[in-house]
């Protein structure tokens, strides 16, 4: 069983509620009706009549509950809680209304607020930024963690690294600016991700070029620091590095590099030290190894929110809403 099949079980097996917001695009209900099919999750469609009318003519949405925002009997508990939670950014219930109605996806957020849905996909048709910064003000990110960040998890084919062959590789979509303790959170996280979606134990290893000090620079310092950082925070995850590519995936070269290390050699979680490399790196595996690429999923937010690319297929939705129906199940 691949790992997508393998998450679609997981789903089918305690189904959350997701929003999906895109109804302006016929791929959210090509995505819904093999959802619903499938039994992955219950699926919320925010849109209006005409939009589902015209975007979502010939495809089966038995099953789906269809939210129309100009005439939601919730709609008034929604306005309340916009302006609850940006009160001090002034926000009045004329402003909270315009926003809900204008970007579906500050009424998704509020419908997971309110407990109404458990997570939502969105970035068919809209930018990283715009599927975040809804997510950021109204759902905030979990206690004690600072920042939202983003991974894919790799299926790479015939492979004997890694959790046979799949990965998580962080971050590759969201951050630009990392420091040690950005970096530190980063692997916190992903070796939940990877423990969650895998079900096996994370390896970190916290790459640069440069092993355990064969180099000198600020750059290699930051993450060293990190590897401290999450050693001391959480010495419960199995961390090292400063690691190079190959040190920390192949066992002959982590002896003569990294000798004594348990995660050199035997790595299934990657944090790349910037995301240039993180966002390169995953695009080579995927293309030259012909990997599964399912991603970018984010981490960090109080409710799973996703994100799409804006060139995806219905069979991509269709996957990140089982790994967000997957999340939902562990927030739990």
């Amino acid at each position: 069983m691949g790992f997508i099949d393998e998450i679609k079980a997981k789903a089918k097996a305690d189904k959350k509620t997701i929003v999906l917001p895109e109804s302006m695009d016929k791929r959210t209900f090509d995505a819904a009706e093999k959802i619903l099919k499938e039994g992955i999750a219950n699926i919320v469609i925010i849109g209006t009549p005409e939009e589902i009318e015209k975007n979502g003519a010939g495809y089966d949405l038995t099953g789906a509950i269809l939210v129309d925002p100009y005439h939601d009997p919730n709609r008034q508990k929604y306005i309340d809680k916009f302006v609850e939670l940006r009160a001090k950014k002034g926000v009045t219930p004329e402003q909270a209304e315009e926003q809900m109605v204008k970007d579906y996806m500050y009424y998704a957020c509020l419908m997971c607020k309110c407990g109404d849905a458990d997570g939502v996909v969105s970035g068919a048709c809209h930018s990283t930024g715009n599927t975040i910064r809804p997510a950021l003000q109204l759902l905030k990110t979990k206690p004690g963690i600072h920042s939202v960040s983003g991974f894919f998890l790799m299926e790479v084919p015939d492979c004997d690294m890694g959790e046979n062959g799949r990965f998580i590789f962080a971050d590759c979509a969201v951050n630009v600016d990392f420091d040690s303790e950005k970096l530190a959170e980063i692997a916190t996280l992903s070796a939940e991700s990877f423990r969650s979606f895998v079900g096996a134990e994370p390896k970190v290893a916290m790459l640069s070029y440069s092993t355990m000090g064969s180099a000198k620079h600020d750059d290699v310092t930051k993450v060293a620091d990190a590897v401290k950082l999450v050693k001391e925070q959480h010495p419960e995850i199995q961390i090292d590095g400063e690691l190079q590519l190959d040190a920390a995936l192949v066992p002959s070269v982590a002896e003569l590099k990294a000798p004594g290390s348990t995660v050199a050699g035997h790595a299934n979680t990657l944090v790349f030290p910037s995301l240039e490399a993180g966002n390169i790196g995953y695009k080579l595996v995927q293309r030259l190894a012909k990997a599964n690429a399912y991603g970018p999923v984010l981490q960090g937010l109080a409710m799973p929110v996703n994100d799409l690319s804006r060139g995806c297929y219905a069979d991509d939705i269709v996957g990140v809403v089982a790994m967000t129906a997957v999340q939902a199940q562990q927030a739990e």
